[in-house]
């Protein structure tokens, strides 16, 4: 770009040169000669406008006079434009509170649409027109300018503000948005009254943001101001997220047909719906010509400032694919009093000059020519100069909808403020050196440029007009709609606006009720590169694609995502879990051996039973108590041995329902106890059986004194005790505690007691075992023993059982996940007291209940009743 720009600059010096001279300060080899419009003043304010949209350049010789390139196609909003600055300038030598004592002046060039026209007529107005200007004579004539309002390009506003800032030449473009010219360093005196276009593609953004639209296509000019716009729009969306370019399309400044076929092929066959095009007039007529040739429907527009109220484009056979358009407009103004000097428009009679902008209006208008003095007549039709303006149709009367013209509206009064604060300086109190103040006798362009930063003040309309620090306006867009009216015709209409917001963005309001939208649904469309991800999925990007093309991967177990296209799943917290659609949590199941489960139920009911037949038993026992067979054997030991397994069968209700601190705290030491006291009570029955054998032999008597009833008792409570004391101290140092365990099923919370100690768990039961398994071995020796005489055969047989069922619950124990390790615990402590009870009790409630007769002292001493 830097290369064209110097390419570009080379061509100028072929039309613009300054030679040295003897004869004065300075003398013009050439004047310059284009479409042009002055008015004389105390200080001249040069400006730069596109009144015709082309220019033909003739060939370049060295050998004679070169001609001047000359200007097509003629624009009348352009020069609507140039006279906004005309009339700005006229309003304000009339208002006696601005510039009183001074007359303002202006140099209106036209720049042809092309950059070495626009560049050469900055120069001309930066460095004068006429013979011997001289600083230290009195010129006539066009004197140099002290500011510039202009250019309308952002391609030419750079090249004339990298020129003109060298000398702090004050530039105020009214249309040229490239965010380039942001930078302050580089272009220190450019000013402008439009928004940056990196607000305007902020802007858009927030449009694509509200609508939903992820997946669009970029079109810009091959300038600086489409550059920079693309440059600007991958930024922020890199940025700020949210939506794709599709694609970026760069449309060619000059007709190439070719280029623009491709250009509208890939449009047709994208599957973005929605298009943003960055580009002038020109281009864009272009574009919608190819576009209507290749019956492109269904596509969203959205404009930028350069086109999105351009009336060239609004014509019937452009519409049915342009209606509907949303664009970013130029904030509209009312500019008082404008159409009236509009149309006091009228060519000169004494200066039928045909480079003067005045005269090549009222020729487009009125479609004649003014005859030259020299030329003889012919067929065309003349110009008299007598045509009346409001009895033809031009757009030049049309003020309903001033956009560009009122930033000239602003951009002339920002100067003129500038200048005005200028010349109120007070001797002494000046900015500048020694504190002095500006004179208008010399006026310089850097001393109007240190007050033109400062400007301050409000239109008419009541909009603000200020500079930041990089020279930008204060932004602000109206968001038009193209509407396609049932008579084929369009109207454009404001929908809302975008303005800076407080934290520096663009800020939305939208009417949608007002929009238009193009397509069969009355709707807008849907515009993205994959569908919208739905709660309990995540967003997976697909290799080698932009960030919003993408696959919709379902959420893990125990991870959602209850919103659309979230990036990541996250985890449910600890006691939740994912629903199915993963798109919420729920309450993790919660499971634990219930009372109300059939499970819980059914070992309840059997702990409960097993605790009624001790008491029953208990009772019999209690009620039978001076039988032989309740006092034979120590009847106070099987009381006892009753009372613990009530108790065994009881302890067995600890490990039912939800474990809390106190259960699990008392469910293994109720157990151990009880347990040991029962096994206890065993091993001394067994070894009082052997005892009284013994002592039935001869000189075996001195063995039962070792055997006496506070001796049975004082053994049973000091085996208790020990393990009493295992409790103790397992609880004290290493307590069984409650557990959430999720280790098992992840959507699950399994309730359960933590042991605290396996050491202490596996002390308790070891002790348990090593004296069911002493009081088994003991039973085992005598079971050859008189079967009428004692019961060795009977607790031989319960401690088997007894033994059988913990052997076989170790492995089932520690194999069992969750609730069902209780349960096995449950059961083992179930079957093993129902074994001891109806091993030990059932032959002895037999004959008490159903052989009484065998309840005799005679019958137990082996004397039994002999039946017939």
């Amino acid at each position: 770009m830097e290369a064209l720009l110097y390419t570009r600059f080379l061509l100028t010096l072929s039309f613009v040169s300054v030679a040295s001279s003897t004869d004065s300060p300075c003398s013009l080899r050439r004047r310059f000669r284009l479409n042009e419009m002055h008015e004389p003043g105390d200080v001249v304010l040069g400006g730069l406008f596109e009144v015709h949209y082309t220019s033909l350049f003739p060939n370049i010789t060295y050998t004679s006079e070169p001609e001047q390139p000359r200007c097509e196609g003629f624009d009348t909003l352009g020069f609507r434009d140039a006279m906004t600055m005309a009339f700005a300038v006229e309003e304000i030598n009339k208002n006696t509170n601005l510039l009183p004592n001074l007359t303002l002046g202006y140099s209106l060039y036209d720049n042809c649409g092309a950059l070495v026209i626009g560049f050469s007529a900055a120069l001309s107005l930066a460095s004068g027109q006429e013979e011997g200007i001289s600083p230290q004579e009195n010129s006539s004539g066009t004197p140099p300018i002290l500011a510039i309002v202009g250019d309308s390009y952002s391609t030419f506003s750079i090249a004339i503000a990298n020129v003109l800032g060298l000398f702090k030449i004050p530039i105020v473009s009214y249309f040229a948005t490239c965010s380039c010219l942001s930078d302050h360093r580089q272009f220190p005196s450019f000013f402008r009254t439009i928004p940056s276009d990196a607000f305007q593609v902020n802007a858009v953004i927030q449009i694509l943001k509200h609508f939903g639209w992820t997946w669009a296509g970029l079109l810009v000019t091959d300038d600086d101001y489409g550059f920079y716009v693309a440059q600007s729009f991958q930024s922020s969306l890199s940025q700020q997220g949210g939506a794709c370019l599709a694609y970026v399309e760069v449309l060619p400044w000059d007709s190439k047909p070719g280029e623009l076929k491709r250009i509208v092929n890939l449009i047709k066959t994208s599957t973005a719906r929605v298009v943003i095009v960055f580009a002038h007039e020109i281009h864009t007529f272009r574009l919608i010509e190819e576009v209507a040739e290749q019956n492109v429907t269904g596509r969203q527009w959205i404009a930028s400032e350069a086109w999105a109220s351009a009336a060239v484009l609004q014509i019937p056979r452009f519409i049915p694919f342009l209606g509907g358009t949303l664009g970013i407009a130029i904030r509209r103004g009312e500019i008082p009093g404008l159409r009236d000097f509009l149309l006091q428009t009228h060519p000169n009679k004494n200066n039928y000059d045909e480079t003067n902008l005045v005269r090549q209006f009222w020729e487009h208008t009125f479609q004649c020519k003014f005859k030259p003095a020299e030329a003889e007549e012919d067929d065309e039709a003349l110009c008299t100069g007598d045509e009346d303006l409001e009895q033809v149709e031009t757009e030049l009367l049309d003020v309903s909808n001033l956009r560009p013209e009122y930033n000239v509206y602003k951009a002339v009064y920002a100067l003129a403020h500038a200048l005005d604060e200028m010349l109120h300086c007070e001797p002494g109190k000046g900015p500048f050196v020694d504190r002095t103040c500006a004179a208008l006798q010399s006026l310089e362009p850097w001393q109007l440029l240190h007050y033109l930063q400062k400007v301050n003040f409000t239109t008419p309309f009541g909009d603000q007009v200020s500079f930041d620090e990089n020279g930008d306006a204060l932004p602000m867009y109206d968001v038009m709609n193209w509407v396609w009216l049932p008579d084929g015709g369009t109207k454009i209409q404001n929908v809302g606006e975008v303005k800076k917001s407080a934290f520096g963005r663009g800020e939305l309001v939208l009417n949608e009720n007002l929009i238009f939208w193009n397509f069969e649904s009355k709707q807008p469309p849907q515009s993205a590169c994959s569908e919208n991800c739905p709660p309990g999925t995540r967003m997976a990007r697909r290799k080698g694609q932009p960030v919003c093309c993408f696959d919709c991967i379902p959420c893990s177990d125990g991870k959602i995502s209850n919103g659309s296209n979230a990036r990541e799943c996250i985890s449910c917290p600890e006691d939740f879990w994912s629903s199915p659609r993963r798109d919420h949590c729920l309450p993790k199941e919660t499971e634990f051996l219930s009372y109300h489960e059939p499970l819980g139920i059914c070992l309840t009911t059997t702990s409960l039973l097993g605790t009624f037949i001790c008491a029953l038993v208990l009772g019999i026992f209690i009620y039978h108590r001076s039988t032989p067979i309740v006092r034979a054997n120590n009847s106070e030991l099987s009381f006892l041995l009753l009372v613990s397994l009530k108790l065994c069968f009881l302890c067995s209700l600890l490990f039912i329902g939800r474990p809390r601190l106190w259960t699990c705290q008392l469910r293994h030491a109720a157990f151990g106890i009880s347990f040991v006291l029962c096994v206890s009570c065993i091993l001394v029955k067994t070894m009082v059986v052997l005892a009284v054998f013994k002592a039935s032999k001869p000189g075996g008597g001195a063995s039962l004194k070792w055997f006496g009833p506070t001796q049975q008792r004082g053994t049973v409570f000091t085996l208790t005790c020990i393990q009493a004391a295992v409790c103790t101290v397992w609880i004290v140092y290493a307590s069984p505690m409650p557990h959430k365990n999720t280790q098992y099923q992840n959507d699950k919370i399994v309730y359960e007691c933590e042991v605290g100690s396996t050491f202490g768990f596996a002390v308790l039961l070891s002790y348990i075992g090593l004296l069911a398994f002493i009081s088994f071995v003991l039973a085992f020796l005598a079971r050859n023993l008189p079967d009428n005489f004692n019961e060795a055969k009977l607790i031989t047989f319960s401690m088997l059982i007894f033994c059988a069922v913990w052997v076989a619950f170790v492995p089932a124990y520690i194999n069992s996940p969750g609730k069902y390790a209780d349960a096995v615990e449950v059961f083992a402590i179930l079957a093993s007291s129902f074994g001891l009870l109806v091993a030990l009790f059932g032959p002895k409630c037999y004959i008490i209940l159903l052989r009484p007769e065998r309840n005799t002292k005679k019958a137990l001493m082996g004397r039994g009743i002999t039946t017939s």
